[in-house]
């Protein structure tokens, strides 16, 4: 029996907060459409297993930069399509002074036989930026967008 839509997620979600990178291709399918809607810069839709895997690579020295992180505040909703869910959670960052910063999320997913086919990836992009301590990146990108 294939993993439930909500199982599938979760392990998404903490597989991304706890770095495990290299086993987050396998939670997609071979052909799918992945899309950030709210990524700063526009990004293109990903549609297949290898583009996940390039999208999934951050190099060592990127990834040791990243602050610590943990999946809260989830909550999944079904649908009366058993493939689709929303869920909707936040990354709650661990910050070096020791505060922390929570980047609200919600996932519009289609999930058959296990695997991810599609999803909507909504990720408050201005907390996402300010929790990796890149808000700079992040002007850079809208002052290029508006000379364009």
């Amino acid at each position: 029996m294939s993993a439930s839509p909500r199982d599938v997620f979760l392990r998404l979600v903490h597989g991304v907060a706890e770095g495990r990178f290299n086993e987050l291709p396998d939670l997609y399918a071979e052909v799918t459409d992945v899309r950030h809607p709210m990524a700063m810069p526009e990004a293109e839709p990903l549609t297949t297993r290898p583009a996940l895997q390039e999208h999934f690579t951050v190099p060592p020295e990127a990834q040791a930069s990243i602050p610590k992180r943990r999946v809260v505040d989830v909550v999944v909703h079904e649908t009366t399509d058993p493939e689709v869910i929303v869920a909707e959670f936040a990354y709650e960052f661990s910050m070096p002074d020791g505060s922390a910063t929570k980047v609200p999320c919600v996932f519009v997913m289609r999930i058959r036989d296990g695997e991810i086919v599609e999803s909507r990836d909504y990720i408050d992009q201005i907390r996402s930026h300010q929790a990796r301590d890149d808000i700079d990146a992040l002007v850079a990108v809208l002052r290029a967008d508006r000379s364009a």
